[in-house]
């Protein structure tokens, strides 16, 4: 990810999750939220199933999110929540999730 960084400090957590906009489907929730710099922040939550499995999610959507990161409006916070029917889905339907709850929420850009 070479614009982006990872989002760690619990208070900017709360104000995402407090003030910022979400959008959900079967596999994913996605929160964003502008926080007024040059790059993205982003963090993938995955507290379910065993180890194996979560970490394994959570290298795809970053995967998924490192390959289209260009597609992606800068100077956003986004938190990705990872259902549990995303455990085991294959690699296209949880990218075809992805794009499809960044560009609901508006955070892909026009020209790419």
């Amino acid at each position: 990810m070479r614009f982006s960084h990872s989002l760690k400090l619990n208070h900017i957590f709360r104000r995402l999750y407090r003030s910022g906009k979400n959008a959900a489907n079967r596999y994913l929730v996605l929160y964003c939220r502008g926080n007024g710099s040059k790059g993205n922040r982003i963090a993938v939550n995955a507290k379910l199933a065993h180890a194996v499995h979560r970490n394994r999610v959570r290298r795809q959507l970053r995967e998924i999110y490192r390959l289209h990161e260009q597609e992606f409006q800068p100077g956003h916070d986004l938190v990705v929540v990872v259902r549990s029917r995303a455990i085991g889905a294959p690699y296209g339907k949880l990218e075809e999730a992805y794009l499809a709850l960044a560009a609901q929420l508006g955070l892909l850009r026009e020209d790419v």
